[in-house]
This record gives structure tokens, C-alpha cells and sequence, in this order.
């Protein structure tokens, strides 16, 4: 019976010693795109937290819907590219201040 528990245990400490070398092996794989993923996790993160505030806040997608509906489309639209437009420049002027 002690004989068994000893050949369990020396078992155990080799699946132990395996699963570390395979977390090793794992981390250094995805080393490359971990820039990547990090991008991906907070994208999701982000998804989560709108999704969250629009189910606490209903009259707000209320609210867009009735101004898309009495704002005609094409104007909506050509507010939006311009809204996008300085979205983007201000992201590129941020990062190039960053920089310097």
C-alpha cells in the first residue's frame, strides 16, 4: 500500500514537471502574437462594456433610432464620415504627440 502511494506521488511530481514544461512551451508560441491577442481582449472588453451600458440604458438607443429617423439618411451619413474624419485625425495627432 505505501509502495503505491509512493509510485502515485512520483507520478504526480512528473505530470507536474510536464505541464510545467508545456506551459513554457505554450507561453514562448505565443509570445509573437500576444500583441494581437491583447488587441483582440480589449476590443471584446470594450464590446462587453457598450453592450452593458445600452441594456442599462434603453432610451438611449431610443434616442438614435428617432434622430436617424428624422434626420434624412444621407445627411446622417455624411455627418458620420465627417465625425469618423476627425475621430482619426485626433487618434493620429494624440500618437504622434505621444511620440515625441
Amino acid at each position: 500500500m505505501r509502495q503505491e502511494r509512493i509510485e502515485l506521488l512520483i507520478e504526480r511530481g512528473r505530470l507536474l514537471e510536464r505541464i510545467s514544461m508545456q506551459r513554457a512551451q505554450l507561453a514562448r508560441d505565443v509570445e509573437p502574437i500576444s500583441g494581437s491577442l491583447q488587441t483582440a481582449d480589449s476590443i471584446v472588453a470594450g464590446l462587453r462594456n457598450a453592450t452593458g451600458y445600452l441594456k442599462e440604458h434603453p432610451h438611449v438607443v431610443g434616442a438614435t433610432v428617432a434622430v436617424l429617423v428624422v434626420l434624412r439618411p444621407q445627411r446622417v451619413w455624411r455627418w458620420s464620415k465627417r465625425a469618423f474624419f476627425a475621430w482619426r485625425t485626433w487618434h493620429l495627432l494624440r500618437q504622434k504627440i505621444a511620440a515625441l
